[in-house]
């Protein structure tokens, strides 16, 4: 079992131990609390110290106040800061703060108090004097431009009107607070700082190794920021680029990597950079034959044979391309794609779950040519009849889990350049369209989304639509004449709905349909002000054709929906009929 050191320890305990030297290390990421976070410390400190306003009322051998764990682990002569990086940085901060304002008080306690706060700030020599070039925390954070600024705070004291960091802005109200603080209590400003250093409690929890340390960091609830995973990989990045000699180089690769992914993922869990190091994994996966439909962490998945995957230059070059790839798939760049390929993609943004992206990414890495591109006819049909499997699946075999079986093997033949067709899961048509007439397409149901993108974009002349424009689930009934129904349960198939601009739902919701016309068309307003159509042509050629939809309308085009979708899948090679059916023309 890894050992372990926990001991309960009071800010000054911790800060002016002779053996404090925290290091926040080069994986970290930047400092992240803003004026809000410190208001929250400053009121919840302010509180603990003077009760109701009041000195008095502190009982100082017995009240404390808890701020949180600091997990470290010793890294030759410094405590590697995993966990707590957050509040250490802004306690020196608050420290620094409070010493400069002692700076011209000669009282004795006021030097004692001064002489106290140095030593938390500076390490000293063998009589306690502090060595004022040698703090008591550094940071190597590779991808924080402010660090140093942060450094030369707690060595001067000085923030001047040109440093904009969250480090001077925090600096700076810290210093105000103070300031507020001793005009408002001047009899009584020795014993808040005292109050802070020894009162104050915080719960280092020392590992022996990295590994020990992000695992119990991983267990504890942050009031920081909490650690990513590629985070950690890029630690690893790191450490191998600097022992190739392009440190540097890689800090700004890293750089415009992150940017890159935090304008195009947004996850709902991990980070923008955890999605794209999810996305090559299942590619690194495939290239090892893993066919399992338990995928592992993705830590867990990174860190096999000592992270060996991040101990060669072409991993983070392949992270590069898969970013700049998907960089034009969700911008939609006309000059990497053509138009057919952009509107397969544009109905795969509406999948039922993310996992296409996984098995895009694995296409795009395996069939990419010398300048990064794909062959577009190729391309195009591959997006076809992934699109055709995985909405039928999804509705057939709902659950994520379900899906990873077949999609986990179909990358494997990616990588082996051998055709995906899917052929040990394939369709057989009656019994879907059963499964459609007894499906519930409820709104809540991604799947519906689902369906209604593919059915606009199965209109070979339904043009492009921006990835950007929120479109949403339009009942062409209104929902609210569903008592117009001989059958009520009309309103909710897929014939009855359509994809719809938002701006144009709201307008058009709970008309008949009669008077939804002009909103599908477009129209000039009473103010003279143009209001456009709908971009979905279907909408557009039903109100050009008819007045009126009714619930036979429903039905008919609910057919053409289930009917068009079982053609889709025939044609891509996606139908079998069980032996002895001679239905064959769907």
């Amino acid at each position: 079992m890894a050992k372990l050191i926990v001991e309960q320890k009071t800010i000054l305990a911790l800060f002016s131990d002779k053996k404090a030297d925290f290091l926040i290390p080069d994986y970290q990421r930047p400092y992240a609390w803003e004026k809000d976070e410190c208001i929250t410390l400053w009121n919840d400190i302010f509180t603990f110290a003077f009760p109701d306003d009041n000195c008095e009322k502190f009982n100082s051998e017995e009240d404390e106040y808890f701020l949180g764990p600091i997990v470290t682990f010793q890294n030759g002569t410094k405590k590697e800061i995993i966990d707590g990086q957050q509040r250490l940085t802004t306690l020196m901060l608050l420290l620094r703060a409070f010493y400069q304002k002692f700076g011209n008080m000669k009282d004795p306690n006021s030097i004692k108090i001064r002489e106290t706060l140095a030593k938390c700030i500076w390490k000293t020599d063998e009589f306690d004097n502090p060595l004022t070039d040698k703090l008591k925390i550094d940071s190597e954070v590779a991808t924080d431009n402010d660090k140093e600024e942060f450094l030369n705070i707690l060595r001067t004291g000085i923030v001047n009107d040109s440093m904009k960091s969250r480090y001077a802005q925090n600096y700076r109200f810290f210093e105000e607070k103070i300031k507020e603080f001793l005009n408002t209590y001047s009899g009584y400003f020795l014993y808040l700082p005292t109050r802070i250093m020894k009162n104050c409690i915080l719960l280092p929890i020392e590992a022996e190794t990295q590994d020990t340390a992000l695992r119990i960091f991983s267990t504890l609830n942050d009031r920081g920021k909490p650690l990513s995973d590629a985070d950690i990989f890029k630690a690893q990045l790191y450490k191998f680029y600097t022992k190739e000699g392009k440190k540097n180089e890689f800090i700004t690769r890293w750089r415009a990597l992150e940017e890159l992914c935090n304008k195009n993922f947004h996850p709902i869990y991990g980070t923008p950079m955890d999605e794209l190091f999810t996305r090559y994994m299942y590619y690194e996966r495939a290239l090892k034959g893993i066919k399992s439909s338990t995928t592992e962490a993705l830590r867990t998945f990174y860190e096999t044979d000592g992270y060996a995957l991040f101990n060669r230059e072409q991993t983070f070059d392949n992270l590069e391309l898969l970013a700049d790839f998907w960089n034009d798939v969700l911008n939609q760049n006309s000059d990497r794609f053509s138009d057919s390929v952009l509107k397969r993609l544009f109905v795969l943004n509406y999948a039922p779950n993310g996992m296409w992206t996984f098995m895009v990414s694995v296409y795009f890495m395996v069939y990419k040519d010398n300048n990064n591109l794909l062959d577009d006819e190729k391309f195009y049909e591959f997006l076809t009849k992934i699109t055709g499997f995985i909405w039928a699946y999804s509705m057939t075999n709902p659950g994520l889990n379900a899906l990873r079986t077949p999609l986990y093997s179909e990358m494997i033949n990616i990588i082996n350049k051998k055709d995906v067709n899917f052929e040990s899961w394939t369709f057989e048509p009656q019994k879907l369209k059963s499964v459609f007439n007894n499906y519930v397409f409820s709104n809540v149901r991604p799947i519906t989304k689902s369906f209604l993108a593919w059915w606009a974009f199965n209109n070979d002349n339904q043009e492009l639509i921006s990835l950007e424009t929120n479109l949403e689930v339009e009942h062409i009934f209104a929902k609210k004449r569903i008592s117009e129904l001989n059958d009520q349960k009309c309103l909710e198939i897929l014939g009855n709905k359509s994809l719809l601009e938002k701006k144009i739902n709201i307008r058009a919701s709970d008309y008949r349909f009669s008077d939804k016309i002009k909103y599908y068309q477009g129209f000039t307003d009473g103010r003279n002000v143009k209001r456009n159509g709908t971009k979905i042509l279907e909408l557009v050629e039903i109100v050009n054709n008819q007045n009126y939809f009714n619930e036979s309308d429903i039905i008919l085009r609910n057919n053409r929906i289930i009917d068009g979708f079982i053609e889709f899948l025939q044609k891509n090679g996606l139908i079998h009929f069980e032996q002895g059916n001679l239905f064959s023309n769907i």
